[in-house]
């Protein structure tokens, strides 16, 4: 792979790319807030049977021309060269239909890559592209998403994702920490799992003139463990399974560990909880998943999710039988033991890397470092992801804003989840989820001096 074959061809005011559609939501972002212009060639054109953008991308773009005024958004005839001119973030009341379709033909996609040829996207790949946006609106947004909610944590995030995880981080930054107005929140007023989507999320955002910076290197040691185990036409009792097998590998650790169970059948009535707004049942497809949230003595969040997989079309798991010379394979979907152990070991795997943030969201914590005012912000990272790496270079395409990046072999803050491992320096090793031993190195401090973004649609009223 070639290291310059996503760098802009100019100098100019337009940030150009020749990679085609790779962090398609991440450039749109960062074209909205420096106002520069953005040209996007070659977005698959070597697909013969559909070269170009994807339906759910386009969808992306449609969202983020009713979120503002002024843009205009240029597409050839065959889909593979975008022109996009940011306009001016406007917020307000806005409702938005994400198409749905099946992602089961494609389980390989990184969860931040958007350059892959999934069809449809889940309603959590549009609220991860819209937080960066949403505070700096004319007005606070509320928006609605209708379609898939949950069933796609190996692609997309789900809301319950996001909440636990990314609106922390507002409050980090200073969004919503104002008695002006209330604090951000996303609420899922009907659950769809996957492939049929039929739910709703609303999510409400503040606005603020400008947002804090923010000193987060001290890790702490995990003090309790909360989670939710969601199931969607299902039996109820798959749910309770997750729930147990998630706090049989957590009490191992510690003895704070509670896990709601979710649980909404076809009739559309929900057995479980206590929100009575959240009614109205679940979409047509069935679905289990689980999300994990551990907090420590610092204040730190770290979450993990895992949906359960239908179908293991892996060679060392499908079984074939052989009637009528024909070839049967038997789909084995997982069992709900299986799910809550691998939900679990997904978390511990995140508390061992070290950050003060998942990371999934490493590349949204470093995009709002770029926007505090013009003071040093600093954040503990665990290993870098591949995305957060590109993301760096974008962000000092688009922003002039550098990094620097402080590698501390061994360092886990204060401290690691139960005090043990605290001695282990650039050693340590783990099972992934694909049963392969991987090695984990030290933590990232990253700091960067912020450019002072403000937001003019706010000041000017």
């Amino acid at each position: 792979m070639s290291a310059t074959t996503g760098k802009p061809t100019t100098k100019s005011n337009t940030l150009k790319f020749n990679d085609g559609a790779t962090q398609f939501r991440q450039r749109l972002i960062t074209s909205l807030l420096s106002h520069r212009p953005l040209l996007l060639r070659n977005i698959r054109p070597d697909d013969i049977y559909a070269p170009g953008l994807r339906e759910y991308e386009a969808s992306f773009l449609r969202l983020l021309d009713r979120m503002t005024n002024g843009t205009k958004i240029e597409i050839n005839a065959t889909g593979t060269q975008l022109r996009f001119k940011p306009g001016v973030l406007l917020g307000g009341e806005i409702e938005h239909v994400c198409p749905v379709g099946d992602h089961e033909h494609n389980r390989e996609s990184n969860s931040n890559d958007d350059g892959g040829t999934i069809a449809k996207r889940s309603a959590g790949w549009y609220l991860e592209g819209i937080f960066p946006l949403a505070p700096f609106g004319k007005e606070p947004l509320h928006l609605t998403l209708h379609g898939i909610t949950d069933g796609t944590s190996d692609t997309d995030p789900s809301p319950d994702y996001l909440s636990s995880s990314f609106l922390p981080l507002y409050v980090k930054f200073g969004i919503g920490t104002n008695d002006d107005y209330p604090p951000a929140s996303i609420t899922v007023i009907k659950r769809g799992a996957a492939p049929g989507g039929g739910g709703t999320v609303r999510f409400y955002c503040p606005i603020v003139k400008e947002i804090g910076s923010i000193d987060s290197v001290e890790f702490g040691k995990v003090k309790r463990v909360r989670g939710t185990a969601v199931s969607c036409r299902i039996p109820p009792s798959s749910a309770a399974r997750v729930a147990h097998s998630c706090k049989g590998v957590m009490h191992r650790l510690l003895p704070d560990v509670w896990i709601h169970t979710d649980v909404h059948t076809s009739s559309g009535k929900k057995r479980k909880g206590t929100d009575q707004q959240q009614i109205g049942g679940c979409g047509p497809s069935p679905g289990l998943s689980v999300i994990l949230t551990a907090t420590t003595t610092e204040g730190i969040c770290l979450s993990a999710e895992c949906s359960m997989k239908k179908n293991k079309s892996n060679s060392d798991i499908a079984n074939t039988a052989y009637a009528n010379k024909q070839i049967i394979e038997r789909k084995k979907i997982e069992l709900p033991e299986e799910l809550g152990q691998r939900s679990a070991t997904l978390l511990l795997q995140e508390i061992l890397r070290g950050g003060c943030i998942d990371t999934h969201a490493q590349s949204f914590a470093l995009l709002m470092m770029c926007l505090t005012p013009e003071d040093v912000s600093r954040i503990r990272l665990g290993p870098l992801s591949r995305y957060t790496v590109v993301t760096l270079r974008l962000l000092k395409e688009a922003f002039g804003v550098e990094f620097k990046l402080k590698m501390e072999e061994g360092e886990r803050g204060s401290g690691g989840g139960d005090g043990s491992g605290s001695e282990g320096e650039d050693e340590e090793e783990f099972y992934g989820e694909n049963g392969k031993r991987r090695r984990v190195g030290g933590t990232v401090v990253c700091s960067c001096l912020g450019i002072g973004y403000r937001n003019m649609a706010r000041a000017s009223t």
